[in-house]
């Protein structure tokens, strides 16, 4: 089934602030995807009189089916749009105590699922949000075209298997959750017949009544879920905007001059509808219709019922469904939060940890300091600073960090709630803070038995404060806790009132009740409707990027495994990109805090505070992930105004060149100062977001190559004597195939997670593909021979340096000779950077010069390591031609420092591979600077020629691209994306276990890991698979134990373990019989348990 989309969601909303800052909440998220690009985005305003849902509904209606006319070319509204058209009216209803805005827009202890993917944006979870997607991926998926309504002041939830049938259905559609009877009695059911059509709604009934509605399940249908209204039947209800009274529903009613007529969704509109309605006294269960306003209501639904008439109304039963109405009881809305053991903190930077109970929630908030919060006890969008404790069944909102100090001094007990507003008077723009207890009940009149303020009865809170129900209520009002004037906003003479000021003294701290009755005072319901809703979402929206910046501080200098690209989309879509890569510079630039902030005292610091030092390598590390960060930021920033061009590219723009001379130098700050200030001329236009990204890139990989560079400090090498003048000195090596764990030696996984690879070293087709020569020549010169195909291969590439200048491309791959240059360079035969010439350098140091030779026998882009193990095979016959001593750990890690100089980055596995013999597992910690430890396996006796009796080597005839490959690897672990680390922790859990396959002996478990280990490959580089590949190993399945392209992928040769000894021929057959292949070879393959060897001096 196709992904289900709206044509337009409409958004009702009861305040005119509403209109404007709930639009922007919509587009939000549809630029985060939650909801589709091409969906209409409709923010209405009721009336000023209160319409009720079904009122609403019929102005929503229009204002959509208006603007879809607009769309469509229409110049007036035309019915027609609706015949296509997927519309959903979602109503936000009255204001809710605990929200300041709205029960759509409370948010939930959740976090937004598309997040998990890192490919989503971090973004809340509202109750608005849950419904849309309950809607959007389980109710309405397979609907007819039509309109869909549903309120926001209630969540509801289905069975994942639970899906509606709409085979044969015309007219309105009513979703019901179960209910009990004894909960059913201060709501509203539906009764239906046996076809399921609804007879009638019965609203706050008798026990009797109610039972009367009694499911197969023992529950009844509460009158709660979204109703479903097809075309046929919205074009109808279009109808009544030019159908008085109906009309006065509308905004066009409004500015006719038509009066206000409030309808209810069910008791008005769907109740005209059931077949045991009168047809004389239609909806008469419905609100009272008594005097001139009734009249009119009396009208309104004779008029509702003509016009819907013949429209069925059928139920939609959900067994298992759960409903849950937002009902104004403080202590509910707790429970709420909390009682969730699935649902955690979101969104929010708690620094430390371990202070927050696990019953405890914490949404949109930053708490910095000892802030205990007790189990069942919640914050929402506050900013706390703590020492600071948080009570059980507490309820904290809105309160800013400067609020602190007063809020430590807050007699608090458990459930209390305190919460700060934004309101707006005119021009004047305050912070009212208000207190409730969780117990109270907000619509009792306080005279009611039960009555209470703070949970204490209000006798003992008139006798405690002095305060008289006159100072509360004026003459003729209820006397609700709802409507009681607690609360200080502002003193005549003294601004606007703080915590200290107004609710710390009810609460039972110092102040007296004359100071208390100098303030204006407002009601709790006063304070919501003059919210500033605009405000309001703002400071939510300032907290969830503060906590976001400041998790991605702790990620990033806690060297943590936390994927923080969605955050990264999160804050470019909502324009806050620029203190984002401040603080990303901040943190590269070797520093912890965001810039401007305050350092934290020491009783405010955790075990794992971020301000503890850490080494200079360490730092390099970090100080390349944030660079790497940058680029991801700039990509957004890129993709968000349209996009820009692929992320891979060239990194070499002279402009960028001063930054980069300053990282290579080991100027970290300076580097990082001198790319931001470069980064402020290229943020005007997509294109050149991007290619400021490829620059970050390419920074990050000078980084990266210095931490890697650390590794040298292992590379010990000794000095001897000086063999003789035109003495040639050989060395060969195998090939290597990895078993299982590669991509896990790559920098920087390697030494941020730790590597761990099994391989083995072999001869293919009874030959070592892999050699080099060396000697001393008497001119003062590097004579350097590259041999493709073999050491007798004809193919000679052969390059002369004489001066330094013929050797200072060593770090350019491309150079002619490169790789015999930078081994040269690397073994400290000469050093480009010396004042003494080339010649000079090289009679002093080696009394002549030297001839360097090396050759592979395989093909560029094997996978089979060839380019690592060629340059330990130089460094090798180097250090032979010149006296000096090695050990196989210096040499393997002498090649890591090579391949850094060379410029061409790769992991270590290559050279354990094929200078250590035989099969081994090596390892890297998680730690800098880099070491490579190698454990040599001692396999059962005969394993090792079982093994090669079954390992055949196919080549593929496809050429590997491992630099894209690597390159999108590195981006893709520097993001964090969890799929990424999942599989690289399944890469190095599966080399562990092909290790003890092999100490076992156990071949079918070794071609386990090898099949494991090939799907790990793909996960990591996606698109690695060839299309011939794919047919090629399927075709070959039934051979073998397991297979896997050797290397990083994408072509070269395809590793084969088969099921029974010697299939070369066998396999041959495979291959002829399967069309599409090309060029293919098959070799077979002994393993060798010398590794590299020196051949006797000549």
């Amino acid at each position: 089934m196709s992904a289900f989309t709206w044509s337009a969601v409409v958004l009702t909303c009861q305040h005119k602030d509403s209109v404007y800052a709930f639009h922007r909440e919509l587009q939000l998220r549809q630029r985060g995807g939650s909801l589709g690009a091409g969906t209409m985005l409709l923010t209405v305003q009721d009336r000023q009189e209160p319409l009720g849902s079904g009122g609403a509904t019929l102005n929503a209606l229009l204002v959509a089916a208006e603007h879809l006319s607009a769309r469509a070319g229409h110049t007036v509204v035309t019915a027609d749009v609706l015949d296509e058209a997927h519309i959903l009216i979602l109503h936000t209803g009255r204001d809710f105590p605990w929200s300041s805005c709205s029960r759509a827009f409370s948010w939930l202890p959740a976090e937004n699922p598309a997040t998990a993917t890192a490919l989503g944006v971090e973004a809340p979870v509202c109750c608005l949000d849950a419904l849309v997607r309950c809607l959007t991926q389980q109710v309405c998926p397979g609907s007819p075209p039509g309109v869909w309504v549903c309120s926001t002041d209630m969540m509801f939830s289905i069975p994942d298997n639970f899906a509606l049938s709409w085979d044969g259905f015309s007219g309105v559609l009513a979703v019901a959750l179960p209910g009990d009877v004894s909960y059913a009695a201060d709501h509203g059911v539906y009764l239906s017949d046996r076809a399921g059509h609804i007879r009638d709604i019965i609203y706050k009934g008798s026990r009797e009544q109610i039972r009367q509605a009694l499911m197969h399940d023992g529950k009844v249908p509460l009158v709660s879920g979204p109703v479903f209204f097809s075309s046929s039947a919205a074009e109808k209800l279009l109808q009544t905007h030019v159908t008085p009274p109906l009309d006065g529903c509308t905004y066009l009613g409004l500015d006719s001059g038509a009066p206000p007529l409030r309808l209810s969704l069910f008791l008005d509109v769907l109740k005209c509808l059931c077949r045991d309605e009168s047809e004389e006294d239609p909806a008469g269960s419905g609100a009272p219709a008594f005097g001139p306003q009734g009249a009119t209501l009396r009208r309104g639904r004779m008029e509702l019922r003509r016009i819907l008439r013949g429209t069925p109304l059928t139920l939609a039963y959900v067994p298992g469904g759960r409903y849950d109405y937002m009902t104004l009881s403080g202590k509910r809305h707790v429970l709420r939060l909390t009682s969730d053991p699935t649902r955690g903190h979101a969104l929010s930077h708690i620094q430390v940890a371990g202070a927050v109970s696990a019953g405890a929630r914490v949404i949109n908030s930053v708490l910095e300091g000892i802030v205990t919060v007790a189990t069942g006890a919640v914050v929402q969008h506050c900013h706390l600073q703590g020492p600071l404790r948080v009570p059980s069944g507490c309820l904290l909102s809105g309160l800013e960090a400067s609020t602190s100090p007063d809020v430590r001094r807050l007699v608090l007990g458990d459930d209390l709630i305190v919460q700060g507003h934004r309101i707006e008077l005119g021009d004047l723009k305050l912070t009212v803070y208000t207190a409730m207890g969780g117990l109270d009940d907000l619509e009792l009149s306080c005279d009611a038995e039960g009555a209470s303020f703070l949970n204490v009865p209000w006798r003992v809170i008139f006798s405690r404060t002095g305060i008289r129900p006159e100072d509360l209520w004026a003459p003729g009002e209820g006397g609700s806790l709802l409507e009681a004037r607690l609360f200080p906003a502002l003193r005549p003479r003294g601004g606007g009132v703080g915590v200290a000021g107004g609710v710390a003294w009810l609460l039972g701290g110092t102040g007296s009740v004359r100071h208390w009755r100098e303030a204006w005072r407002l009601s709790l319901k006063e304070v919501l409707a003059l919210t500033h809703q605009e405000a309001e979402l703002r400071w939510r929206e300032t907290l969830l990027f503060l906590a976001g910046r400041k998790r991605t501080r702790d990620a990033l200098t806690r060297r943590s495994d936390v994927c923080v690209l969605p955050s990264f989309r999160a804050a470019v879509l909502a324009g806050q990109q620029g203190a984002l890569l401040d603080l990303l510079d901040t943190i590269a630039a070797g520093s912890g805090g965001e810039q401007g902030e305050e350092p934290r005292s020491e009783q405010s610091r955790d075990d794992g505070d971020v301000n503890a030092p850490v080494s200079e390598e360490a730092q390099t590390g970090v100080s390349a992930r944030c660079l790497s960060c940058i680029a991801d930021v700039l990509t957004c920033w890129a993709e968000a105004e349209g996009g820009g061009g692929l992320r891979s590219g060239p990194s070499a723009n002279e402009n960028w060149s001063a930054a980069y001379f300053l990282l290579e130098k080991g100027d970290v700050k300076g580097g990082v100062e001198a790319l931001a200030a470069q980064r402020a001329h290229w943020l005007s236009r997509p294109d050149l977001l991007v290619r400021a990204a490829r620059h970050y890139e390419g920074a990050a990989q000078v980084l990266l190559r210095r931490a890697v560079m650390s590794s040298q400090t292992f590379a010990d090498v000794g000095r001897g004597q000086l063999p003789p003048l035109e003495q040639w000195h050989e060395v060969e090596c195998p090939a290597r195939i990895d078993l299982a764990g590669g991509w896990s030696d790559t920098p920087p996984l390697a030494f941020e997670y730790g590597g761990c690879v099994t391989n083995v070293a072999v001869k293919i087709d009874g030959r070592r593909p892999i050699g080099a020569r060396a000697r001393r020549i008497k001119e003062p010169r590097l004579l350097l021979v590259s041999r493709s195909g073999g050491e007798d291969s004809a193919i000679v590439t052969e390059t002369l340096c004489e001066t330094l200048d013929h050797l200072r491309d060593y770090c350019q791959p491309n150079a002619p000779g490169a790789l015999l240059k930078a081994a040269c360079v690397c073994a400290d035969v000469a050093s480009p950077s010396s004042q003494d010439p080339l010649g000079r350098q090289l009679t002093a140091r080696w009394s002549g010069g030297l001839e360097l030779h090396g050759w592979s026998a395989l093909p560029t882009g094997s996978g089979l390591g060839t380019s690592s193990i060629l340059a330990g095979a130089l460094l090798a016959a180097i250090y032979a031609a010149t006296g000096r001593s090695y050990t196989g750990d210096a040499l393997v890690h002498a090649v890591l420092h090579l391949e850094q100089v060379l410029t061409t980055g790769g992991g270590w596995q290559d050279q354990v591979g094929g200078l250590e013999g035989g099969l081994k597992v090596g390892r890297s910690r998680a730690r800098l600077p880099l070491r490579v430890a190698v454990e040599r396996l001692r396999p059962p006796d005969g394993f090792t020629e079982a093994l090669e009796q079954r390992l055949l080597l196919v080549y593929t005839g496809k050429t590997r691209l491992a630099r894209n490959l690597l390159q999108d690897v590195v981006r893709s672990w520097y993001s964090r994306l969890p799929a990424m680390v999942r599989n690289l922790q399944g890469l190095v859990s599966n080399a562990e276990d092909c290790a003890r396959a092999c100490l076992d002996g156990c071949l079918t478990s070794l071609g386990r890991c090898l099949d494991r280990s090939w799907r790990h490959k793909k996960r990591m580089a996606p698109g690695c698979e060839p299309a011939s590949v794919r047919v090629m190993m399927e075709a070959l399945g039934p051979l073998v134990l397991g297979q896997s392209l050797a290397g990083a992928g994408g072509g070269g040769f395809l590793c084969l373990l088969t099921r029974r000894p010697a299939q070369k021929d066998a396999v041959l057959q495979v291959l002829a019989r399967t069309p599409g292949l090309g060029d293919y070879s098959v070799h077979t393959v002994q393993v060798d348990v010398d590794g590299l060897t020196v051949l006797q001096p000549v």
